[in-house]
């Protein structure tokens, strides 16, 4: 007998081990029969799964934990037992953004540092000359693209509030968004950035493990009252999706892997793209410029797949700076519980879960600490946050 199963996902890299799950057997082998579909926005994603259209989700993690807030919308609490991706984001630059900051930089134009210093001449050159602020897309208001443009930006003083505008577009729609001059810039994950490269609209000014070392960017996110009813198919789910994520790793995988999340119904761009992503080496100039990072998207590697309660708290924090909720120790306590290790492990049984590097290290500010957020939050100048 299987479990049917209904789950959303968008078309970006950091869903492979999904996608893979289901197109290679690996969800079949563990009695489930799954039909993904395909979605647009992240609203979509999040309305379906709340109301029980969707059994689970590949969604954004800071959403989860904003439903499980009752946060930008109504109160539905989430557990993602598996992490699908860590890091893949990156910060995309038209070429007129990327000349004026190539222009104003001092140091390495890889120091997330020095371009954002550069950013906040741009940025005073373009208010004293009376112009319209540089506007930067983003996925959406709860986002780990929203938070890390932030930090990036009010490193050097940049107010995102204040000196540029922030707007939210579906992944899917940034390219086009630049190419028609309606953003200077956006911040999406894999394949858009590379995608705006190659058709030499943009330039791949940061990937955001530059910004960030290791940051958790999307979970499989199921409603935690469906998780209470169904703990077997959750744990079938989680070790399907570890199957995956361990055959994407393999490289020998890699081409077969890019071949199935460049099908038309699932990520629908050419394979060599989804490839580069995969093996974290990236056209970064329409100039044929590459880059290389083993940190650009972890899919199952280094732990990858295990919640790690500590992304969450960060991530809550992130939501108190910039004035998305107030700091409270239930606030912190709920963030913290939606990743959920323990289904992970209970999941995979006997085996030992690989042990993650440190969760965080920023390119600025203090190291994080999830018992002192506090603390954390007021070693920086901007944010809107209030004690």
């Amino acid at each position: 007998m299987t479990v049917p199963l209904r789950i959303g996902f968008i078309p970006l890299v950091d869903a492979a081990a999904l996608i893979v799950a289901v197109d290679k057997g690996f969800a079949a082998a563990e009695g489930l029969d799954v039909e993904l579909v395909r979605e647009v926005s992240w609203s979509n994603v999040r309305d379906k799964l709340n109301i029980g259209l969707f059994d689970a989700a590949h969604l954004l993690a800071p959403v989860a934990i904003a439903s499980s807030l009752g946060l930008g919308h109504v109160k539905v609490p989430i557990a993602a037992p598996f992490n699908l991706g860590i890091n893949g984001n990156a910060i995309t630059v038209s070429p007129a953004l990327h000349a004026a900051l190539m222009e104003e930089i001092d140091g390495d134009r890889f120091d997330p540092m020095a371009t954002a210093k550069a950013l906040a001449k741009v940025v005073a050159i373009r208010r004293k000359a009376g112009a319209e602020p540089l506007t930067f897309g983003m996925t959406f208001p709860f986002s780990t693209h929203n938070y890390q443009l932030r930090f990036w930006m009010a490193a050097a003083g940049v107010d995102p509030d204040e000196d540029v505008r922030l707007v939210v577009l579906p992944p899917p729609f940034m390219v086009d968004s630049l190419k028609n001059g309606h953003v200077d810039a956006f911040c999406v994950g894999a394949p858009w950035n590379s995608v705006a490269v190659d058709l030499g609209i943009g330039h791949i000014l940061h990937f955001v493990s530059d910004i960030l070392v290791r940051a958790a960017e999307k979970v499989l996110a199921v409603r935690q009252a469906w998780a209470d009813k169904n703990p077997d198919v959750v744990a079938a789910l989680v070790r399907a999706a570890v199957k995956a994520a361990e055959f994407i790793e393999h490289p020998e995988n890699r081409t077969e892997a890019a071949q199935i999340l460049a099908q038309p119904e699932r990520i629908g761009v050419d394979a060599e793209v989804i490839q580069r992503t995969l093996t974290g080496r990236l056209k970064i100039s329409p100039d044929g410029t590459f880059r290389e990072s083993g940190r650009y998207l972890l899919v199952g590697r280094e732990g990858a797949g295990r919640p790690d309660p500590v992304q969450a708290a960060w991530l809550y924090a992130q939501m108190v700076r910039w004035g998305q909720t107030a700091l409270t120790p239930d606030g912190v306590k709920t963030a913290m519980a939606v990743f959920r290790p323990d289904l992970y492990d209970a999941a995979l049984g006997n085996r030992a879960p690989i042990e993650a590097p440190a969760a965080f290290g920023a390119f600025a500010g203090p190291a994080f600490d999830p018992d002192n957020i506090r603390g954390h939050l007021e070693a920086f100048e901007v944010g809107r946050w209030k004690a």
